[in-house]
């Protein structure tokens, strides 16, 4: 019998307890650091209840399955993501600012230290299920696209970008993105110095694609070159 199923029964004519958000952030948090440490693969319900110090009926009074936590687990690091680019969002001047700090926000994933760290082994794992198992990172997806997509409509409706549509650029500025997250990734121990030339390439890019004019590109990275070099 399905153990959630179990679970959810009454028990001596006792409704089911309610959810405890303590409880399923010690759920969480034990499974991140499974995943951080050995890999998606090493991720079990026993193994998420033995490092929480949890029982069976304790995990599916929060989550139905496996796939379930682990949804889940990812839609946490994708809105913890957003929380940590969205003020500088919120702060930027215009919709063609915004798109730099959220391009910035996602580059951090290769070239900040204390993001690599943190989000490197999860960044990789959620990619790998893109294709294996997309309805496990669809929400997470969701989540990271959504502030870029809000933008691009409103860059859109005040004629700062060409005729585009929102989600297929945002898909594709994700997919530029990652592609060259992926590559920094790869040459460990490359030279580090390049890192601003890079960012501001992936930023011409993709701003370009928008159909940004080349004087408005070359203002905007030279105001975040000037901003970032002050801030260190």
């Amino acid at each position: 019998m399905d153990p959630a199923a179990v679970d959810a029964a009454p028990v001596g004519g006792r409704r089911r307890l309610e959810p405890d958000p303590q409880v399923r952030a010690a759920i969480l948090a034990a499974a991140a650091r499974i995943v951080r440490t050995d890999g998606l693969g090493a991720l079990s319900v026993a193994a998420v209840l033995g490092r929480a110090r949890l029982g069976t009926r304790a995990f599916y009074r929060h989550f139905d399955s496996k796939d379930d936590l682990v949804a889940a687990l990812f839609l946490d690091m994708a809105r913890a993501e957003m929380e940590r680019t969205r003020i500088p969002m919120e702060a930027a001047a215009d919709p063609v600012r915004a798109v730099v700090a959220w391009l910035d926000g996602r580059l951090d994933l290769a070239f900040d230290d204390d993001v690599v760290a943190d989000l490197r082994r999860m960044s990789l794992e959620a990619q790998s299920q893109m294709f294996a198992a997309p309805q496990l990172v669809a929400a997470a997806y969701g989540e990271i696209l959504h502030p870029l997509i809000e933008i691009l409509c409103r860059g859109k409706e005040l004629g700062l970008f060409a005729d585009i549509d929102p989600v297929t650029e945002a898909q594709s500025m994700h997919g530029v993105v990652w592609a060259n997250v992926n590559r920094q990734w790869s040459a460990s121990g490359s030279d580090r110095n390049g890192i601003a030339e890079l960012r501001d390439r992936v930023q011409r890019f993709c701003l370009r694609g928008l159909g940004v004019a080349a004087e408005t590109i070359e203002s905007v990275l030279a105001d975040r070159n000037r901003t970032t070099n002050d801030n260190r």
